[in-house]
């Protein structure tokens, strides 16, 4: 069978990203306890001249931090409140922060009203959102999240309702609200998340890493629908030389049997092999048995299936 390196090294290697706009709402990485992080950040911050060296939380570098209205409690970011509490925190219903420099409370603005210190270079007042460190961020309105990357590198298709790779703008298929959902692998949220989503070719959404993860343990096919996630060419042409190499009993080489294509959707009546049912429409592999032939109406709702030999 084919090596699970191999494929995944070849079809990565050939696969063009399909950016998704990031979203800022969904950390990347877990750091420590985010209320210590607050103490610490405010001592430490007393003696620090504006801007002269990272400061903040693990998640965003700022110069302030949220009166949570839950709770009153003060925390660098809601990612760091929600880690530490029983609740979630609603930032767009913050209403006031405390300067990190000289602890004055104050309603949410960009500036400290008493010190003047900037809390950070992008400042979103719907999302309340505070960050020095510069990640091409920007506020989509439609989605109604700030997202990163750049805006001229964005488009935000409607019936998408999400921003997408301005390079893929002529070419996606449309699915309706499909961010409105999670990760099919990992189940986090798709609409706020600030890690890489891959745009697949049957449309469906997930994070780039998960695709990577799925990729690297052999698995090719779409977690939603089963089509395939990548070019897989070569790989069933390997699957050729394997059917070809492996030579049926006498009882079993004339045997045909009828497959529905995850690939191209279409059933058909391929010769049975044990490596592999081989689609007669598009040369896909990545098929699977079904009782009942096409009516040729497009409709096999009906059929019963039963998965095929898949290589990994």
């Amino acid at each position: 069978m084919i090596s699970i390196l191999y494929l995944f090294e070849s079809v990565v290697n050939r696969m063009p990203h399909a950016g998704v706009g990031s979203g800022v709402n969904d950390p990347s990485d877990h750091g420590q306890s985010s209320e210590s992080t607050a103490k610490v950040v405010v001592e430490e911050t007393k003696s620090i001249e504006t801007g002269a060296q990272p400061h903040g939380c693990p998640h965003y570098q700022t110069r302030c931090a949220y009166v949570s209205p839950c709770c009153k409690k003060i925390y660098t970011c809601r990612f760091c409140h929600d880690e530490n509490e029983k609740h979630e925190l609603n930032r767009h219903a913050v209403t006031e922060i405390i300067c990190l420099l000289c602890n004055a409370k104050q309603p949410v603005s960009r500036t400290c009203v008493k010190c003047g210190t900037e809390f950070g270079k992008y400042f979103c007042s719907v999302c309340r959102l505070y960050d020095d460190k510069d990640l091409g961020q920007f506020h989509c309105d439609q989605c109604g999240i700030c997202r990163i990357g750049g805006p001229q590198n964005y488009f935000h298709c409607q019936k998408c309702d999400l921003c997408l790779g301005i390079e893929i703008k002529d070419s996606h298929k449309c699915m309706e609200k499909r961010t409105h959902a999670n990760c099919p692998v990992c189940l986090e949220d798709l609409h706020t998340s600030r890690v890489n989503l891959m745009c697949l070719p049957c449309s469906h959404l997930l994070h780039k890493e998960c695709w990577t993860g799925l990729l690297t343990s052999g698995n090719y096919a779409c977690p939603v629908c089963c089509q395939s996630m990548v070019d897989m060419t070569n790989q069933w042409k390997d699957m050729d030389d394997e059917v070809s190499a492996v030579v049926m009993p006498d009882e079993l080489k004339d045997m045909k049997v009828w497959i529905l294509c995850r690939d191209c959707h279409q059933v058909s009546e391929t010769p049975f092999h044990v490596v592999g049912l081989k689609c007669c429409h598009c040369g896909s592999y990545n098929t699977c048995r079904t009782e009942e032939e096409n009516t040729g109406d497009g409709d096999n709702s009906d059929a019963v299936l039963h998965d095929s030999p898949r290589s990994t």
